[in-house]
């Protein structure tokens, strides 16, 4: 009796009396009826526990030198603009003669998120939106046009049905009335910019809106929220010329299978912004540290904290040799093809040695363009972002080091597309791990593991949070699937 109760037991039973197996096949007893039900519900029960454990396995696979395999949970899910009945039935006026400009401002991908949110505000008011002016970035000192940088035409069509775009003023608007916009508070609304610009907009006027960055709500109506998807991933296209480049960049990278991008963000200028310290020596420290005195309004936040407590805090880049400690912790091969994204590190070559001494197949645009093909982009820091974009976008897998524009704006569209992994390192944990002396190197790599391949949030992997940045999680408004289910089937190539 006792026997019965294990299922594999119950086979070989029956297998040494072919007898018993017939008269219990033709007169089963309530007994072994009772048994049978209770083994298929463990065998059950162990299929769907199988399952889950499949599903938060996401650690790397030993594979062979060429190749390495990382699982993480997929979601089956897939681009989808449905936009409601009510927002296809509000037809755009094409004949309006009520016209708004824009002045975005920042680095390229802060502007790409103030070209969005300006569409946005059009379609709102009910405006015609002139084509967004680029403002001279201070940093950058980049004075390209909104024509230098995206592909104008297919901005404008590929957003016909939803803003009326155009190149330049009319010449019967040449002369009209320039009236500035209020500023805009945080967290702006659709029900504020009706009351606050509608009056504002008039046949007479042109309406004029600058310093605006991030302060439109993410939290807008479902429409609304598509519309930004629409705008970030399929209206906003670089220049033909960009594309062209940046796709021979993508094809020396993948050349000898697929690669990984690392957005480093070790500028000088990032270091005096953050508040911390590049741990390069002494004399390193000395000169962004008489840099950020002497240039206060650049610290952006939190000046109050020391370096020190910002460091343990997780608040700073990692470094070059914390970054190869991460990957390597993440058993990442050494023979892995890196594209890094970025401008030049601080400390030059000296940044990147312990990244390289670990990871030699370390490329960026510089080194993998031929001699001649960068030069007329050499002036243009927004270009040379825009090729560093692409790249990052179409690489297997992305790791960010410090947040920022790039690195959101990537998540989104990479989650968009369909596109491979996406690792936001774990800061504050890392530095832990890094500084524990008594955990041995195993159980470091263990840890790092669970923080980044293991420990998925199920809710940011699936975006199913409404009042969550549509660019970066755009799953909630912007992708859909009828059987949104978990799978561990879809693998991530290095």
């Amino acid at each position: 009796e006792h026997l019965l109760l294990d299922p594999l037991l119950v086979v070989t039973k029956q297998q040494k009396s072919s007898k018993r197996r017939k008269l219990l096949f033709l007169f089963p007893s309530t007994r072994f009826v009772s048994h049978c039900f209770f083994a298929l519900l463990a065998l059950w029960a162990c299929f769907n526990i199988s399952r889950i454990i499949l599903f938060s396995s996401s650690l790397p696979c030993k594979g062979n030198q060429e190749q390495q395999v990382i699982q993480r949970p997929s979601v089956p899910l897939r681009p989808c603009l449905n936009f409601s009945e009510e927002y296809k039935n509000r037809t755009v006026k094409l004949h309006t003669r009520r016209y708004m400009m824009v002045v975005v401002s920042g680095g390229l991908n802060q502007q790409r998120n103030q070209i969005v949110d300006a569409v946005v505000i059009a379609r709102v008011i009910g405006a015609v939106l002139v084509v967004p002016v680029l403002q001279v970035n201070q940093v950058w000192g980049d004075e390209s046009e909104f024509g230098d940088i995206f592909d104008e035409r297919h901005f404008k069509e590929t957003l016909r049905d939803d803003v009326v775009v155009v190149s330049s003023l009319p010449s019967t608007h040449l002369l009209k009335r320039r009236v500035h916009a209020p500023p805009m508070p945080l967290d702006t609304d659709e029900d504020w910019l009706l009351a606050n610009y509608m009056p504002k907009i008039t046949r007479q006027s042109i309406l004029i809106l600058r310093a605006f960055d991030s302060r439109l709500s993410k939290n807008l109506s479902s429409d609304l929220q598509k519309l930004r998807c629409k705008v970030a991933f399929k209206a906003i296209k670089f220049q033909p010329r960009i594309e062209k480049t940046a796709d021979i960049l993508v094809s020396r990278m993948s050349k000898n299978g697929p690669y990984m991008a690392l957005h480093l963000r070790l500028e000088k200028d990032v270091w005096v912004r953050t508040g911390c310290l590049p741990g390069l020596g002494e004399e390193a420290d000395v000169e962004i540290k008489h840099e950020r005195l002497s240039n206060p309004n650049l610290l952006t936040s939190r000046s109050n904290l020391s370096a020190e407590v910002r460091y343990l805090a997780g608040l700073c880049p990692l470094n070059g040799l914390e970054t190869s400690m991460l990957l390597n912790g993440l058993d990442i091969p050494k023979n892995t093809r890196f594209y890094w994204a970025g401008g030049e590190p601080f400390g030059g070559d000296k940044a990147l040695k312990p990244l390289k001494l670990i990871f030699p197949h370390l490329y960026n645009k510089w080194n993998l363009a031929k001699s001649g093909e960068l030069d007329d982009f050499k002036q243009k820091p927004s270009i040379l972002a825009a090729l560093d974009y692409i790249v990052c976008l179409k690489s297997q897998v992305f790791m960010e080091n410090h947040g920022g524009n790039m690195a959101r704006a990537l998540q989104g569209h990479r989650a968009y597309m369909g596109y491979g992994l996406h690792i936001k390192p774990n800061k504050k944990l890392l530095i832990q791990l890094f500084q524990n002396k008594s955990l041995e190197d195993s159980e470091k790599k263990k840890k790092i593991k669970q923080i980044h391949l293991e420990d998925i949030d199920l809710d940011l992997v699936k975006g199913r949070k409404r009042n969550m940045d549509a660019i970066t999680f755009p799953a909630y408004h912007c992708m859909c699937n009828k059987d949104f289910r978990a799978s561990n089937d879809t693998k991530w190539l290095l």
